[in-house]
């Protein structure tokens, strides 16, 4: 099989290559278009640009594409912006700065565990979590689609439900049971995370610069925070643990 024979090229690299070949299409300017192809990460490895006339729009006389990896930005002036090889005079800018997503908001709220410890602390080198929904050291702390939980891979509706759905039983769970505090044990936490940590290496999703690891936050540990097994998978596992009597969770008076 030659190394030109359809057959002999993955998935992933057909599906980039039949993508960049659409921008180069719709997106007259060549050189524009080399701009917005993307080339530094897997096909779907971060968020898609699902095109509803967005590349066609760079075909309009009054909009410019600047590539600042190319030619970084330099400062903000009184009329604009100004980059390594040119300054922009314009009427507004919008800033899109990227996010600290899955435990940026939490990492700000000052929530202490068992002596004292931060959660900010705890997760210092990357989130910790059993099923998304619980961390070891924090009894009684429910997190809603948290990091380790299907949460922005999945529909984040669907998500946000099966959690409160599964946590309000939880809490009724113990109230039944005269209980007063729910826990995961360290065991459930590491085997869950080495369990996402598995699951996420055998897709491509680690393999680019995403939110999804932090990178675009400076100092963020690196780490793939969504579980990747697929709702379905995710939701039978919640099931089975809360079906068992909260396996994974030390529950107490």
């Amino acid at each position: 099989m030659s190394a030109t024979d359809p057959r002999s090229r993955s998935p992933p690299r057909t599906v980039a290559d039949f993508i960049r070949a659409k921008i180069r299409e719709t997106v007259h300017d060549q050189l524009v278009a080399e701009v917005l192809v993307p080339r530094d990460h897997p096909f779907a490895s971060k968020r898609l640009c699902v095109d509803t006339d967005y590349f066609a729009t760079f075909n309009r006389d009054h909009v410019t594409v600047v590539d600042v990896r190319a030619s970084p930005i330099e400062a903000v002036t009184p009329n604009g912006i100004r980059t390594r090889v040119g300054t922009y005079q314009l009427d507004s800018i919008v800033f899109a700065t990227g996010f600290d997503a899955m435990t940026g908001a939490l990492r700000r709220i000052d929530i202490r565990g068992e002596g004292g410890l931060a959660l900010a602390r705890k997760w210092a080198t990357g989130p910790r979590t059993y099923l998304g929904i619980g961390v070891a050291g924090f009894p009684n702390l429910f997190l809603v689609t948290g990091p380790g939980s299907p949460s922005v891979l999945g529909n984040m509706v669907v998500s946000i439900e099966q959690h409160v759905e599964w946590i309000a039983d939880a809490i009724d769970y113990l109230g039944q049971h005269g209980l007063s505090q729910m826990e995961p044990t360290l065991e459930a936490e590491d085997a869950w995370g080495k369990h996402v940590n598995d699951v996420a290496a055998s897709t491509l999703f680690p393999r680019a610069n995403s939110w999804y690891r932090g990178t675009n936050i400076p100092g963020k540990p690196h780490a793939f925070m969504p579980y990747v097994g697929g709702f379905g998978a995710y939701r039978e596992k919640c099931d089975a643990v809360s079906e068992s009597g909260y396996t994974g969770f030390t529950l107490t008076r």
